[in-house]
């Protein structure tokens, strides 16, 4: 019985971190610029803050798929820091990120999290 509470306690212990890892642990941070196509709060249970930022420069999006804008799809997590994106569209932003490994529902659709701006011109 000893043995099976061990067993137990490793295995949630794992599942614990393998969770923080996954979804709470951040990957990356940086900053992306360009101009602000949208920022939209949607979602069917959970109203989340989403945006685009259409970056400077071409790229493909596959190899092989045809050349286009580089686009930077994100979460926003802050009520305030959407609604200085939402009153500026088509403006061009310096915006400071997170990235995780995972999405949460409340958290947002993409693995990147715009958490602040840094300037707005």
């Amino acid at each position: 019985m000893k043995y099976l509470w061990m067993t137990l306690a490793v295995i949630f212990l794992f599942l614990g971190v393998f969770v923080w890892w996954k979804y709470y642990f951040v990957f990356g941070e940086g900053v992306k610029s360009g101009y602000l196509n949208y920022a939209v709060n949607k979602g069917n249970v959970f109203k989340t803050y989403e945006g685009k930022l259409i970056q400077e420069g071409f790229g493909a999006a596959k190899p092989g798929a045809p050349i286009g804008s580089n686009q930077f799809e994100f979460s926003i997590q802050d009520e305030a820091v959407f609604k200085q994106l939402e009153m500026n569209s088509g403006k061009y932003f310096d915006l400071h990120y997170k990235e995780y490994h995972g999405t949460l529902p409340w958290r947002g659709n993409t693995v990147y999290v715009v958490d602040k701006v840094l300037s707005m011109k």
